[in-house]
């Protein structure tokens, strides 16, 4: 009977000791995760850091860490109980990252001067390149059934269900509606998480390059490390469809390469790159984030210049366009994580889904060439209609509502950007969580207050 009391306390300790080994490393996610997301929240969007607890991080076991805010160092150190610290630091023109095993204090010597286009008084420019709303009145639009459509992408007042953060609705390149969660602190001016639809910059990237013939999609993916084995084989093309073949876990509930990639190291491209062969290119779709990184580090390394590459985006694209305050993250080692890390205000996303419907041309400048976009708009044979390049499809009609040809650029947590040109529609919804909100039933709304053509 003694040796049986003994016995037992020990087994019970030794699986203690065997769940917390095994369940430890997953800490680290969730620290890292509040950690980069509080860091970009407060030195980024300047976010009321209360507020960023109760919306961006009130996730998953996400919700159980703690953030210490140093203002003067402008860095985050977020933990889980005390256990598993990681520390994000702001980068003047580089946003937020992960420290990781490296220095604060020499990751934030580095910095860059973005060349962002901002005139003054936006407000008194034309929309789209600036912020002056024309009073422009279409017969066809129903305003009252637009704003019911609108006002029930919100929560009601007291409720935090939908968690809509902003929603802007532009008609035939006219902003008709928008609205924002006051309540929450957001405003016209607010960044706002992309998540993945960061992937959809990297599409811009790749078809600017692609203009400029230096890139070419056909081609195989220029990755030294590749040389050696079937990974040679692999076509930009395949990565930016996702149909690469690579062995890739995106599993953001557990240890994975995607969540190793964006919270544990300091080099997205390095473990992107790393993964192996599993399947011949183009004959499996696996949507994967680490492609979009993969292709993000082969630009950085076309380019051939950090500098350029850094302003790249907002020389090439967002400037041209009138976007002023995206921002798109590199992580420690300086490449884009273009699978996750940008922020942009409600209507800044509108005009980058614009130049989609507008076909890639910005009042008469060609920033993407031509057959781009119904490049990206061309279904993965693999994904059954779902994914064209790194860009989301209707043809499988997943809003079952909503038009075969809308196509979107979707984030974590319910970011989108829908682009129907059938019916002249981009729609933005940002938000802080997409469990209780109903995409089919709010892009339907919307299409009901306007009649077609």
């Amino acid at each position: 009977m003694l040796r049986r009391k003994i016995v037992i306390p020990i087994v019970l300790i030794a699986v203690l000791i065997i769940i917390a080994k095994s369940q430890y490393p997953k800490l680290y996610i969730a620290s890292g995760y509040g950690a980069k997301s509080m860091a970009t929240a407060v030195f980024v969007s300047q976010r009321d850091p209360q507020l960023v607890q109760i919306t961006d991080l009130n996730y998953s076991i996400v919700k159980y860490t703690k953030s210490v805010i140093d203002y003067e160092r402008k860095s985050v150190t977020t933990s889980f109980w005390g256990l598993a610290k990681q520390t994000a630091v702001y980068r003047e023109g580089f946003g937020c990252c992960l420290v990781g095993d490296l220095s604060a204090d020499s990751l934030q010597k580095i910095a860059i001067r973005l060349p962002i286009y901002k005139p003054d008084g936006v407000w008194h420019i034309a929309w789209p390149n600036g912020d002056l709303i024309k009073d422009t009145v279409y017969p066809e639009i129903d305003t009252l059934k637009l704003k019911m459509a609108v006002n029930a992408a919100f929560d009601s007042p007291g409720e935090y269900k939908k968690r809509t953060a902003a929603v802007v609705v532009l008609y035939k390149g006219e902003l008709v509606s928008e609205k924002y969660a006051k309540e929450l602190g957001i405003t016209p001016d607010t960044r706002i998480w992309g998540w993945s639809m960061t992937k959809s910059i990297i599409n811009a990237m790749a078809g600017v390059l692609t203009r400029q013939g230096k890139l070419n999609i056909k081609a195989s993916a220029p990755v030294p490390q590749w040389l050696g084995d079937r990974r040679r084989d692999i076509t930009i093309n395949n990565l930016l469809q996702m149909n690469s073949g690579l062995k890739w876990d995106e599993n953001y509930g557990d240890v994975s390469t995607a969540t190793i990639m964006l919270f544990r190291s300091a080099d997205s491209y390095k473990v992107a790159i790393d993964v192996p062969y599993q399947k011949a290119p183009g004959t499996v779709w696996n949507y994967s984030s680490g492609t979009s990184n993969i292709l993000s580090g082969i630009m950085r390394s076309l380019i051939g210049n950090d500098k350029v590459y850094h302003e790249f985006p907002y020389r090439e694209i967002f400037n041209k366009i009138g976007i002023t305050s995206m921002i798109v993250e590199t992580d420690a080692s300086g490449n884009f994580v273009g699978s996750s890390y940008s922020y942009a205000t409600a209507r800044d996303w509108a005009r980058f889904g614009l130049l989609y419907y507008q076909d890639g041309i910005w009042k008469g400048d060609t920033i993407l060439p031509k057959g781009w976009v119904a490049y990206t708009r061309t279904p993965v044979v693999a994904s059954k209609g779902e994914y064209g390049a790194q860009f989301w499809l209707n043809k499988s009609k997943k809003l079952p509502d909503a038009p075969e040809d809308l196509f979107s650029c979707q984030g974590h947590r319910g970011q989108r950007v829908f682009i129907i040109p059938s019916r002249n529609l981009v729609i933005v919804r940002l938000g802080f969580s997409e469990k209780a909100f109903e995409h089919n039933e709010f892009v339907k709304g919307i299409l009901a207050a306007i009649k077609k053509n």
